[in-house]
C-alpha cells in the first residue's frame, strides 16, 4: 500500500523533525533530503526498504544521506564466505548484512557516505545521479580528477575507485544507492573483504576487486560533513527543492510504521546466511599422526545456509568409520556455521565419554571445519 505525502503525514514528519512548517511544505510538494542519525547498518538499510515499499515517489524523489558504525554489507545474491573474512569479523565487532539490492561487497565505516536516490521506476537514471555527485565534488574542489564510469561507479584520478553502486527496481518505484569513501579506513577495507576460505564453489554473484582510495587523501577539507552538504545542495538545486537535510529516526514508528520489524528480519540468520545461493566446499588439510602428517579430506553442499551433504575422509586407522560416520551425520542439517560445529563436539562426549584420544580428533576435526566458516 503507497503513502502518499497527505497533509497528515506532513505533520507527523513535522513533529518529529521539527522544521519549520512553512519550508517543509514545500519541500514535501516536490521532494525530500534526508539524513539518518543513526549509524546502525539495519536499521538504515530497513529505512531503504521502508521507502521504497509505502511512499509515492510520483514528483516526489527523495535523496537520503547514512553512515553506519562497521560493517560489511553484501548484494542479495552473494556468498559471504566467497566475499569477506567471516572470523576476522566476529574478533572485531563486525556487523555483517544482507542488502535487498544486487551488485557486489563494500565495507562500511564513519568514513563512508551512503546515498540512497529514490524515484519512481520510469524515472529511474543511476548515470544522472553519478554526475549529480561528480558535479557537487568538483563545486567544492574544481581540480578534483573524478568521472563516472559505464560500470556506475566513481574513479578518482583515472584509476581509484571511490565508490561502488547497486539498485532495486520494483514495480512502480525504484533506487539506486552508491557508497562514497571519504576517511574510510583502508587498511580494515582490504583484509576484511579478503576471503580466507578455500574450496568455495559457488555461482552467487562475485565482487570485482578494484584499487580505493579516499577523498581526503587527496583533499583533507573533503570530510563527510563538507561532501553531504555540498551534494545535498546541488540535488535541491537540481530538483527544485528546498536545500533543508531533515534528520529522521529509523526507529520512529510514528514516522515509519512497521520499520522495526523490517529491521529485525534484516539480522536473522536466515537472511544474512540462509540467502545464500547453493554452494559446496571442497578442500583438505593435515593432521600431525605419530611424526608424520595425514590428509583430511572435507566435502560439503550447503543449501540455504544448511548442509545437505557432508563427507568427510580420514585413514580408518586414525578415525574409525563408525566415528566418521557419525560425525558426517550429524553435520547435516545444520547451520554451517561455527556455533553449530561447537554444538556437535558434545555428541561424542555424551555417546563415548571414556575415549579421550577420540575425543580430541573429534574436537581437532570440528575446531579445522569450523576454521572454513
Amino acid at each position: 500500500m503507497l503513502i502518499p505525502f497527505s497533509m497528515k503525514n506532513c505533520f507527523q514528519l513535522l513533529c518529529n523533525l521539527k522544521v519549520p512548517a512553512a519550508g517543509f511544505k514545500d519541500t514535501v510538494k516536490s521532494g525530500l533530503i534526508l539524513q539518518s542519525v543513526s549509524n546502525d547498518v539495519y536499521q538504515n538499510l530497513a529505512v531503504e526498504d521502508w521507502i521504497h515499499d509505502h511512499m509515492n515517489l510520483e514528483a516526489k524523489p527523495v535523496l537520503f544521506f547514512w553512515r553506519n558504525s562497521p560493517s560489511v554489507v553484501i548484494g542479495r545474491h552473494q556468498n559471504p564466505w566467497q566475499e569477506c573474512n567471516l572470523n576476522l569479523m566476529r574478533e572485531e565487532g563486525v556487523k555483517l548484512a544482507r542488502r535487498r539490492s544486487g551488485g557486489g561487497t563494500v565495507y562500511h565505516d564513519m568514513g563512508n557516505i551512503n546515498l540512497t536516490f529514490f524515484t519512481t521506476k520510469k524515472k529511474y537514471n543511476r548515470m544522472e545521479n553519478l554526475k549529480l555527485v561528480v558535479k557537487a565534488l568538483k563545486a567544492v574542489q574544481p581540480q578534483l580528477d573524478v568521472r563516472a564510469t559505464e560500470r556506475f561507479d566513481l574513479l578518482l584520478d583515472g584509476q581509484f575507485k571511490i565508490s561502488g553502486t547497486a539498485s532495486k527496481i520494483g514495480q512502480t518505484a525504484a533506487y539506486h544507492h552508491c557508497t562514497l569513501l571519504c576517511s574510510t579506513d583502508g587498511t580494515f577495507l582490504s583484509s576484511l573483504l579478503k576471503s580466507p576460505y578455500q574450496g568455495v564453489r559457488s555461482t552467487a554473484t562475485a565482487s570485482t576487486p578494484a584499487l580505493v582510495k579516499n577523498l581526503m587523501e587527496n583533499d583533507p577539507t573533503l570530510t563527510c560533513e563538507v561532501v553531504i552538504n555540498a551534494i545535498a545542495t546541488e540535488y535541491a538545486t537540481s530538483h527544485q527543492i528546498d536545500n533543508h537535510i531533515h534528520l529522521i529516526n529509523p526507529t520512529d514508528e510514528t514516522l515509519f510504521p512497521g520499520i522495526n520489524s523490517i529491521a529485525k528480519e534484516l539480522q536473522t540468520w536466515e537472511w544474512i546466511y540462509g540467502k545464500t545461493p547453493k554452494f559446496s566446499v571442497n578442500t583438505s588439510f593435515n593432521v600431525l599422526y605419530e611424526h608424520s602428517h595425514l590428509e583430511i579430506k572435507v566435502f560439503i553442499d550447503i543449501k540455504n545456509g544448511k548442509i545437505e551433504i557432508c563427507n568427510i575422509e580420514a585413514p580408518d586407522h586414525w578415525l574409525p568409520l563408525e566415528v566418521r560416520d557419525k560425525l558426517n551425520s550429524g553435520f547435516i542439517g545444520s547451520k554451517f556455521c561455527p556455533i553449530e560445529t561447537t554444538m556437535l563436539t558434545s555428541i561424542l562426549h555424551r555417546t563415548c565419554p571414556e575415549d579421550d584420544e577420540l575425543h580430541s580428533k573429534w574436537n581437532m576435526l570440528c575446531e579445522k571445519i569450523k576454521g572454513i566458516m
